[in-house]
């Protein structure tokens, strides 16, 4: 099916206002509601948000009614008499932005009032969130989602918005496909969130020891990503216990208390979210410092869109991922639960690909962008590879020979199989198949399969060679593989070796900003309490951040700081001020005492 893909956002909201098919992927935090919000307002009728989660509806319906838009929730935690209200407000045209569950959509009475709403004051467009739920080749598949299809052929001339923050190539032809969208604009922005750093650290044996250290150095909120329930509920108990204020998520416990525990976490009444990935697709939490991984994600879009969590903001933040081989038995077996052989093999090198990220060598974005598709050179300056890195070593005649090797065996095997070749094995398949009479058989016993498996890797996320992504993940020949058996690229790889520890002590001006943002961080806490709100919502880490660097201690000076309009230097800048000033006497004392 054809697709255009565009660059400007002024492209998409075009597209809409034209009633034309759009697909939108774009990082979490990017905009994407932008996308199918604004032409909402400027498009006669209603548009219909299709969205999986409850908390994810509430959360922005509300943010849309703080601005005076007409926006409303239809899900099961509306009474039948609200309803009703709702959906003669609906019908009387003052709402412009209806957010529903795809079970709903789907249903035959939903189906009816969107036959009413239509004849009446019309549907403006649809607009499906988290698409890739729509594929098997995505991170969270749903089957419902599969069934929207049906909408469309319902309504054949009102125009599609499907939105995601994930999806690799395939995932986007198959969205196209399954949602039937007709030609439609195809809008890519780029994978790359320069604010986040990422760290990869095998799990130790006393893993929630460490767990607990990450924790204390982190300041600020995190989230701490589990893969069992038990487990999150095990590590929540653990760090109450240890005097960390930290709260559980995860699809074992009821609406009521996930929602208020989410609650909680947004308004900064705790610090820490340990949770399953149940937890936070669509969260409206801008300023999460750190997302720790403590078990193993299952694939690479999960861990993007998981690790994503952090930085919305835009302020620097962390991710790390433990990563032990332990772990793999617990994802196999959950594998093995999928009914569907085809969706098992699917999952099985999705895995493959999260071991080959956490054991790899090249940058870390590097790898997770190649993932997706876009091209970075790396040498990201923002992740333990790039800020440690291993020597790098002219592995080009390696290279050839690997290649080379991928060519005779006619692109039809993986990594495994081919340095089986390179090494010489008397594996049966190989001895079946003639491939121990290739010229390239046995001339990489020199290399460890160790050896020859980071090379794989590194060509892999160097973009140097392609994989399929059908499940059986075959080797393919690219441009660039052809460049390196004609001697015209040369290929360097970065070879492990111990990582240095660097424990230089904060300066005394380092640790009084440090201080200060959190003594403002409270201040803060104090002022959204007392008026119900987020704390985000009285200023962003960003703004924060730049008084305890600058310490303005005047009203004027506080003016300056960016994200302080007129209406919060009136609201919140004599209390700030006050704070401030308080906090550089009391600090500066203790420093002559000393």
């Amino acid at each position: 099916m054809a697709a255009v893909v565009v660059l400007f956002d002024v492209v998409e909201v075009a597209g809409v206002l034209e009633k034309r098919d759009l697909l939108v992927v774009m990082p979490t935090g990017g905009g994407k509601s932008m996308c199918f919000q604004l032409p909402a307002l400027l498009t006669p009728g209603v548009t219909i948000v299709v969205s999986p989660l409850i908390a994810l509806m509430q959360d922005q319906v509300q943010s849309l009614c703080d601005n005076g838009i007409g926006a409303t929730f239809l899900n099961s935690t509306v009474s039948p008499l609200e309803v009703r209200s709702r959906a003669n407000q609906i019908l009387r045209g003052e709402i412009k932005l209806l957010y529903v569950a795809p079970e709903r959509l789907l249903s035959e009475q939903f189906l009816l009032f969107l036959e009413q709403i239509h004849s009446t004051i019309g549907i403006a467009g649809f607009a499906i969130d988290e698409a890739h739920c729509v594929s098997e080749w995505g991170h969270d598949f749903r089957p419902e989602y599969r069934q929207i299809v049906s909408v469309r052929s319902q309504f054949p001339d009102v125009p599609m918005v499907a939105l995601t923050a994930t999806a690799t190539e395939r995932v986007r032809q198959d969205i196209i496909e399954q949602l039937d969208l007709r030609q439609p604009i195809v809008h890519i922005a780029s994978f790359n969130r320069q604010n986040l750093s990422y760290e990869v650290r095998p799990k130790q044996k006393k893993a929630y020891t460490e767990l607990l250290q990450l924790v204390h150095q982190n300041p600020g909120s995190g989230i701490i990503y589990c893969l069992s329930r038990k487990k999150v509920d095990e590590i929540t108990y653990r760090l109450q216990q240890d005097g960390i204020s930290a709260l559980a998520y995860h699809a074992g416990m009821s609406d009521i208390d996930r929602s208020t525990n989410q609650t909680r976490f947004i308004r900064d009444d705790v610090r820490i979210m340990v949770a399953t990935i149940a937890f936070g697709m669509g969260i409206n939490k801008p300023d999460v410092r750190f997302v720790i991984h403590y078990d193993l994600p299952r694939n690479l879009e999960g861990y993007y869109q998981e690790s994503g969590r952090a930085g919305r903001d835009g302020e620097p933040a962390r991710c790390l991922l433990l990563f032990s081989y332990g772990d793999l038995k617990t994802i196999d077996y959950l594998i093995d639960q999928k009914p569907d052989p085809n969706e098992q093999q699917i999952a099985r090198q999705q895995l493959r690909q999260v071991v080959d990220y956490a054991e790899g060598t090249d940058c870390r974005r590097r790898i997770q962008l190649s993932y997706f598709g876009e091209r970075f050179e790396g040498n990201c300056r923002n992740c333990d590879n790039c800020l440690q890195p291993k020597p790098l070593e002219d592995w080009t005649i390696e290279a050839q020979k690997f290649l080379s090797c991928v060519a005779r065996c006619q692109e039809r095997f993986g990594m495994t199989y081919i340095i089986d070749v390179l090494r010489g094995s008397k594996d049966k398949r190989i001895l079946q198949n003639k491939h121990d009479q290739l010229s390239t058989y046995g001339i990489g016993k020199d290399r460890s399969a160790d050896a020859w498996r980071i090379l794989g890797r590194s060509l892999l996320h160097q973009g140097l060679v392609s994989e399929t992504s059908d499940g059986y993940a075959v080797l393919k020949l690219n441009a660039h593989s052809w460049e390196i058996l004609r001697k015209q690229r040369s290929v360097f790889v970065a070879v492990p070796k111990a990582k240095d520890t660097d424990d230089r002590p904060n300066s005394p001006k380092r640790q009084m900003a440090e201080q200060l943002f959190e003594h403002l961080r409270a201040l803060r806490k104090q002022l959204a309490d007392e008026q119900s709100v987020p704390p985000y919502v009285v200023f962003p880490d960003s703004s924060l951040r730049l008084m305890a660097q600058s310490q303005p201690q005047s009203l004027t000076d506080f003016a300056q700081i960016s994200g302080v309009g007129s209406r919060k230097l009136d609201k919140y800048g004599p209390r700030f001020v006050k704070a401030i000033e308080e906090f550089c006497q009391q600090f500066n004392a203790q420093q002559e005492e000393q």
